[in-house]
C-alpha cells in the first residue's frame, strides 16, 4: 500500500484555537471579577442590614412608654438612615460608583438591596459592557423569633 503525500497548513486550526483559548481567558477572566464584586456587594449587603437593624429597632419608637416587654418594632425611617449613614462611612459610593440600595423592613427583619454596576476588564463579544450586580443582606432584630 502506497501512502499519499499528506498537503495543507496546521495554521488555520492553530490561528482557531488561539483565538477559542483568548475568548476563554477573557471569560474566566470577566467572570472571576463578576464574581468578586459580588462578594464585596455581599459583604457591604450584610454589613448595611445589620447596622440598619441595630440603629432602626434603636429609634425613639423603641423606647417610647419604658422597656419593651415584646419584640422591639424597627422604624423604616431610622432603619433607611442609618444604612445611608453607614454606606457613607465606609466608602461605599467611592469604591463602587453607581451603587444603589434599597431598605425593607418586614416584620423584624430589615432587608438590604444593594446594585452597582461592575467594569469588566475585557470585553467578550456579545456580553454586556457594564453589567449589573445585585446582592441582597437582611438582618434580624430578635434572632430567638426564628
Amino acid at each position: 500500500m502506497r501512502s499519499r503525500p499528506q498537503r495543507g497548513s496546521t495554521t488555520p486550526l492553530i490561528v482557531g484555537f488561539t483565538a477559542v483559548v483568548l475568548l476563554l481567558v477573557a471569560v474566566v477572566i470577566d467572570a472571576s471579577v463578576a464574581y468578586l464584586e459580588r462578594q464585596r456587594l455581599d459583604a457591604l449587603a450584610d454589613g448595611a442590614a445589620l447596622y440598619g437593624a441595630d440603629f432602626g429597632a434603636q429609634g425613639s419608637e423603641a423606647y417610647d412608654g419604658g422597656l419593651a416587654t415584646g419584640a422591639l418594632e424597627i422604624s423604616r425611617a431610622e432603619a433607611e438612615r442609618a444604612v445611608r449613614s453607614y454606606l457613607r462611612q465606609v466608602g461605599a459610593h467611592a469604591d463602587h460608583p453607581g451603587l444603589h440600595a434599597s431598605v425593607r423592613v418586614r416584620g423584624d427583619r430589615v432587608i438590604v438591596e444593594i446594585a452597582a454596576p461592575v467594569d469588566l476588564p475585557l470585553t467578550v463579544p456579545g456580553a454586556p459592557t457594564s453589567p449589573t450586580i445585585r446582592s441582597v443582606g437582611s438582618a434580624v432584630v430578635d434572632p430567638e423569633t426564628e
